[in-house]
């Protein structure tokens, strides 16, 4: 009777291993082809209107998957851009947002390292999955977050 409840014991925990394993897999990633085309978008907008920006995007983890920077843009965005993104994939709020809830219900989250609060990060969502960040950097805030919110329409069909 033991090694019957041992082996059912077994099956279960592979059973249960399985199920999470494929539960893991299914989870949405940004992929390079999807990162590509949220940068292209957004500087084809930006172009249109006579800006010149800097674009990161990142995935949940913070790491860098896709980055343009365009002709005679301002050098400090490098660094901005970066930031904004990581603010947006590190929670799932624009880091205008992020900077919202900074002032006014988390005083001293603006100190927190690598992050923006002012316009121009957001989060990258994927069927209510959190898989990365876009920041965009060089216009004011307000263009930099219309340049990012174009590039996540550009992809919206890819991201359900």
């Amino acid at each position: 009777m033991i090694r019957r409840l041992t082996k059912i014991a077994c099956a279960g925990a592979m059973l249960a291993t399985t199920q999470m394993s494929l539960a893991q897999e299914a989870r949405p990633i940004l992929t390079q082809a999807t990162a590509k085309k949220m940068a292209d978008a957004c500087e084809n907008h930006a172009r249109s209107k006579g800006w010149k920006i800097i674009i990161a995007i990142v995935d949940s983890g913070g790491v860098l998957k896709q980055y343009t920077r365009m002709d005679d843009s301002f050098l400090i965005s490098v660094v901005v851009s970066q930031m904004k993104a990581n603010t947006s994939a590190g929670v799932p709020v624009s880091s205008r947002k992020f900077g919202e809830i900074a002032k006014t219900m988390a005083p001293g989250l603006e100190f927190t390292p690598n992050t923006a609060t002012f316009p121009g990060g957001l989060p990258i969502m994927a069927g209510g999955a959190h898989i990365g960040g876009i920041g965009v950097s060089g216009a004011t805030g307000d263009q930099d977050e219309e340049c990012a919110q174009v590039a996540l329409d550009a992809v919206k069909d890819v991201l359900k």
